[in-house]
């Protein structure tokens, strides 16, 4: 059986990554593992104007990060030993699938596009395909 020293979650704020934070939280707990709280904001979906993407990309991360912040104390609170967080910009596939350093990557099955709501998300696909540790996806 798996030994998770390090597990990280996916988190867009979306219904989704909320229950696979909890399920991510519930498996540090049992693990005594560190929980990677991971955030991107995907520029992929921004406009043309890279000026307006950088300032907007830049306020999303401000944003998320007092969000992240929130959810960690969460996470401590409930009995996690040590949470790390991580807020990127740039394509949440990628991000997701090159984490160094972690054991699991927890993700919800769709995210905040509604396309991906249809099926499992693509995120979701695309970390299952490629990361190079274990994959949880939570419904």
């Amino acid at each position: 059986m798996a030994n998770y020293l390090k597990i990280a979650v996916a988190i867009d704020f979306s219904e989704q990554s909320l229950k696979a934070f909890e399920r991510a939280s519930q498996l540090a707990i049992q693990y005594h593992a560190t929980l990677l709280l991971v955030s991107v904001i995907d520029t992929k979906s921004f406009g043309a104007a890279s000026a307006y993407d950088l300032k907007y990309a830049e306020a999303l991360k401000k944003e998320n990060s007092s969000k992240i912040e929130k959810l960690a104390k969460d996470a401590l609170q409930a009995g996690v030993k040590e949470v790390e967080s991580v807020v990127e910009a740039g394509l949440p596939k990628a991000i997701l699938t090159q984490l160094p350093d972690v054991d699991l990557i927890v993700c919800g099955a769709t995210g905040l596009n509604r396309m991906e709501k249809m099926l499992l998300g693509s995120v979701a696909e695309k970390v299952a395909r490629h990361a190079s540790c274990d994959v949880l996806i939570v419904r």
